[in-house]
């Protein structure tokens, strides 16, 4: 019995000397500055540089959360989020059907339909830009001059960014859901064919029940995706256009507050808001959605 104890602690101590390298990146680069951000909220900058912070309290944690500019980034947030995670979603499944398919030259479509995974943000965002600008770009060519232009119209700004980031996501959506789609079993799927179902009663009645633990996976990362976006809205609005905030998304907002205002007080409130609605949206959907999933066994 002391041998079998004596060999586990052995392979414990073997288990932590191998995780010891990651879990110190870790500590250094993930967990001490989100701990920091904590502290920093407390924090508050004079308006004049070089003077050091004083302590506040959560005085400035109730001042950013009933400002005006955070409610609007709060809501262009979400609604970027439902412009982006549902679509590249949806559209991810479809390509994936379509494409899972026995046909001679389907592998180059899977190529293009999950190229736009790897295509980098600043690519897509000055592709897309180049297509919406009301000068050189599609629209001229198509007869229609929008006034003001897209990207600086309160009202389309945010869809027309939220394509870019659906365009990217759909690569990934496509990806995961082709990889749900090799994993169903085949037994199953030629029952139904046996017993008359069509195409569209297989695939909402068969393949998507089928497909739930992949769909619901491809939500939670699909929300932390959008939530967590970024570079399209800095390469496209930028601090040259700072006074269209209709597009400050709450990332955007954290990068506002530490470059432009340089309050990293401010900063650290917009963060850990940012953290807290990500944990509870992933809590939700793990909590409630996944009643809804079938997994193939149960």
């Amino acid at each position: 019995m002391s041998a079998l104890r004596s060999r586990r602690h052995r392979e414990w101590g073997l288990a932590y000397l191998l995780l010891a390298p990651a879990l110190l990146v870790f500590a250094v680069f993930t967990f001490y500055p989100f701990l920091r951000n904590f502290k920093l909220a407390l924090y508050q900058n004079p308006p004049y540089p070089g003077l050091p912070a004083h302590y506040v309290g959560l005085h400035q944690v109730g001042s950013v959360l009933a400002s005006t500019s955070f409610h609007q980034s709060l809501v262009s947030t979400l609604l970027y989020v439902v412009m982006v995670v549902p679509v590249g979603l949806i559209g991810g499944l479809l390509l994936a059907v379509a494409a899972h398919k026995a046909i001679r030259g389907m592998a180059w479509f899977r190529l293009i339909f999950s190229s736009t995974v790897v295509t980098s943000v600043a690519v897509a965002a000055v592709v897309f830009g180049t297509l919406m600008d009301p000068v050189v770009g599609l629209l001229p060519w198509l007869g229609i001059n929008p006034h003001p232009a897209i990207l600086e119209n309160p009202t389309w700004a945010l869809p027309a960014v939220s394509l870019i980031a659906v365009w990217q996501f759909l690569g990934l959506s496509f990806v995961i859901m082709t990889a749900g789609l090799q994993s169903l079993p085949d037994e199953v799927l030629e029952a139904a064919r046996l017993d008359g179902a069509g195409g569209w009663t297989m695939f909402w009645r068969v393949t998507v029940p089928l497909l739930s633990p992949t769909l619901f996976f491809g939500l939670v990362v699909g929300t932390i995706y959008a939530f967590q976006s970024f570079g399209q809205i800095d390469i496209l609005i930028g601090p040259q256009n700072s006074q269209f905030t209709h597009t400050d998304v709450l990332l955007y907002s954290v990068y506002q507050a530490l470059s432009i205002q340089d309050n990293p007080g401010v900063a650290a409130v917009l963060s850990i808001v940012l953290f807290t609605i990500l944990l509870v949206f992933t809590l939700v959907q793990l909590r409630f959605l996944e009643r809804r999933v079938t997994y193939a066994g149960n």
